[in-house]
C-alpha cells in the first residue's frame, strides 16, 4: 500500500500544507552518440532537457547522472562541469540518466489552486442538490481522494490505485489537524500549517497505513 503524498486546501482554495510521502523516482537511461540530440538548459540548480525528446525522456525531464555519476545542479559529484563534460567528443558515447523534476512549492500551491474551481464545477454539475464535490479522481497510475470539511478545508490524499476505505483514512487525517493544528494557540485560521507534532503524528499515521493497512488504523 502505497501513499505518494497529503495536501490540505483551505476554503479559500489556497495550499495550507503538503506532505510527499513516498513519490517513486522514474528514471529513464539511455546511451548517446555526439552529436547529442537533445537540447539542454544549464540552469543554476539543474540541467533540463528544452527541446527534443526521445525514449521516454521528455521535455522538462531532469540530468540526473552521466556515466553512472550523480549530477548536482550543473556540476558531477566528482567536480566535473556538466556541459564541457557533455560537449567534449571524446566522452561519447555517453549514458544519461534522466528523471521527472520533483515539484516545487509554487507548482504544488498552483495546482491546489486549479483544484479548488474544479470541485466547485463539479458540485455544479451534479443533478442533485448540496453535492459534495470531487470525493474520487482515478488515472491510470494514482488516485486522488478528497474529503471536504463544513467549513471548506479539503483533505486530499494521492495514492495507488485500487485501495479501499480510503475515507476513514481522510477522516483520521481531519482528527489529526482537528487536535494538533486547530488547539494550537498560536495557529491561524487559513494560513500555512507549521505544526512540527502534526507533521510527526501524520507520518506516523501513512507509515502504520503502508505497513498494516487502512482496517487497522487505531481508532
Amino acid at each position: 500500500m502505497i501513499i505518494y503524498g497529503v495536501y490540505i486546501v483551505n476554503k479559500s482554495g489556497g495550499l495550507i500544507f503538503n506532505l510527499d510521502n513516498n513519490v517513486p523516482r522514474i528514471e529513464h537511461e539511455k546511451t548517446f552518440t555526439y552529436p547529442l540530440d537533445l537540447v539542454l538548459d544549464y540552469d543554476a540548480k539543474k540541467v533540463s532537457v528544452a527541446f527534443n525528446r526521445k525514449d521516454g525522456i521528455n521535455v522538462g525531464h531532469v540530468l540526473v547522472a552521466i556515466n553512472g555519476v550523480p549530477v548536482n545542479g550543473v556540476k558531477l559529484e566528482d567536480g566535473r562541469d556538466v556541459k564541457a563534460t557533455l560537449e567534449a567528443t571524446e566522452n561519447y558515447p555517453i549514458n544519461l540518466n534522466f528523471s521527472r523534476p520533483k515539484m516545487t512549492t509554487n507548482e504544488k500551491i498552483f495546482l491546489a489552486s486549479m483544484f479548488y474551481p474544479l470541485f466547485a464545477i463539479a458540485s455544479q454539475l451534479s443533478p442533485e442538490p448540496k453535492s459534495s464535490g470531487i470525493e474520487l479522481l482515478e488515472a491510470d497510475t494514482f488516485t486522488l481522494h478528497c474529503f471536504q470539511t463544513l467549513t471548506g478545508v479539503k483533505f486530499i490524499v494521492i495514492s495507488e490505485t485500487g485501495l479501499n476505505g480510503m475515507d476513514l483514512l481522510l477522516r483520521k487525517v481531519y482528527e489529526l489537524y482537528s487536535d494538533y493544528v486547530l488547539k494550537n494557540p498560536f495557529y491561524s485560521l487559513e494560513m500555512p500549517i507549521r505544526c512540527e507534532l502534526f507533521d510527526t503524528k501524520l507520518q506516523e499515521l501513512l507509515s502504520q497505513v503502508e505497513k498494516t493497512g487502512i482496517s487497522n488504523i487505531d481508532k
